[in-house]
């Protein structure tokens, strides 16, 4: 509508009753559509409407929306789903107020074995996604323990299993790595949905022959959680291209990576993965490894 361009702003603070649109469907709204409605009948055939859309148009603009401002988003509360959060960007707010710390493999390891079902992942899963959201902006005390801060500091004792996350705040960005990858390694659902097609290239048969003679050699574990937080923090955003190249090597991209975290590069990994596998194929890469380790294993 016209009166868009013309029409005056107002914040959230200075919002009054007499900026809001009112308007009651029965008195206001049906009998003005009604008014622009024409029948037709004809014999054997059914009753025929034809509105004056342009009318009704002019009508509801005269009537309810000329003089009414319109109203700026400044200060007003909004709803993020989960999987609409920009991780990335909280994460790294985290590390500038939390220090980070490389999370022991005993850790992990301890992780996967407690959380023994797929909904004790995802409920721990969404605790410290919110421990996360409130670090990042209260930032919090790095020797504290991680379940001691849900429970004291955030009330959630009531949602926190006395078994799990008894790491510290200090490797809470790892531990939401750690956690999140658990429900994905179990390929239940298609854990990368978000993730631009350009990425999501397949696998040739010889690039696949290459992995498993990777995979049958080297401890993956660590090059998988890399992986997984590489295309997790990185690769979901729309314009994820204009930063990483899909036509860039998974193997020199996920190196660079790691050495940014002041991290070694595992040797197996420097030994025995694949230089030809580009990051159009990452996705298919990490889904691939997982499933036939999986199968390597049983």
């Amino acid at each position: 509508l016209t009166f868009c361009s013309n029409s005056y702003k107002v914040s959230l603070s200075e919002l009054t009753e007499l900026h809001v649109i009112r308007y009651e469907v029965e008195k206001d709204l049906l009998p003005l559509v009604l008014s622009n409605c024409q029948y037709s009948l004809e014999r054997g055939k059914e009753t025929l409407s034809e509105y004056d859309l342009p009318k009704i148009q002019q009508q509801v603009l005269t009537r309810f929306l000329q003089g009414k401002p319109l109203i700026t988003l400044t200060g007003i509360p909004t709803l993020v789903t989960r999987h609409e959060r920009d991780y990335g960007s909280i994460l790294k707010t985290v590390k500038g107020k939390v220090s980070q710390e490389h999370l022991p493999s005993l850790t992990h390891t301890a992780l996967s074995r407690d959380l023994e079902s797929y909904s004790e992942v995802c409920e721990a899963l969404k605790a410290v996604e919110l421990a996360l959201g409130f670090l990042s902006m209260t930032g919090g005390d790095t020797h504290m323990p991680l379940v001691r801060y849900l429970e004291d500091t955030l009330r959630m004792s009531e949602q926190t299993e006395p078994h799990f996350l008894k790491s510290c705040c200090v490797i809470t960005l790892l531990v939401w790595i750690a956690l999140s990858f658990l429900p994905l390694s179990s390929l239940l659902k298609d854990p990368f949905s978000g993730v631009s097609a350009e990425y999501q290239k397949h696998l040739e048969e010889e690039q696949k022959k290459l992995l498993q003679g990777f995979i049958s050699v080297g401890n993956i574990n660590t090059w998988l959680l890399e992986m997984h937080e590489f295309l997790l923090l990185n690769l979901g955003s729309p314009r994820a291209s204009d930063t990483y190249g899909p036509h860039w090597s998974v193997k020199e991209t996920l190196a660079a990576y790691i050495d940014r975290k002041e991290l070694q590069v595992p040797p197996d990994v420097e030994a025995s993965f694949p230089d030809e596998i580009l990051l159009s194929q990452i996705v298919e890469t990490w889904k691939f490894t997982v499933t036939y380790k999986q199968e390597w294993m049983m």
